[in-house]
């Protein structure tokens, strides 16, 4: 199995567990240069918010947009966004990732500006 299978096989593992629950998730995907979030109903259909590093606002105040730094800015911006939608209390849906680095410190910045997971 190589590294882009595991990682889904890891994603299809929660993304089970989350749908058991049935709550809004919080949605992550990473390249190497970028950061996307967002923010999907319980049933799955519709994206209520979403960010990402590629986004004007964002990659404005930023000098690189594959960092940590970068990362934060994307989980706050999505927080802020969340809560305008509504939306207060989410699953985090890491998407296989390994929590750390860049997911965390989106994770991180997400839960300092509002929102509960």
């Amino acid at each position: 199995m190589d590294k882009k299978q595991s990682r889904m096989k890891r994603a299809l593992k929660l993304r089970s567990k989350i749908k058991k629950l049935s709550a809004t998730r919080l949605s992550i995907h990473k390249t190497a240069q970028h950061i996307y979030a967002q923010i999907i109903s319980a049933d799955g259909t519709t994206t209520l918010a979403s960010a990402s590093t590629t986004q004007a606002e964002i990659k404005s105040t930023l000098k690189n947009t594959g960092n940590i730094t970068a990362a934060a800015a994307v989980g706050k911006f999505i927080a802020q966004k969340a809560i305008a939608a509504g939306v207060s209390e989410v699953a985090f849906d890491r998407s296989g990732f390994k929590y750390h680095g860049r997911v965390k410190a989106l994770a991180d910045a997400a839960r300092e500006a509002g929102l509960k997971f």
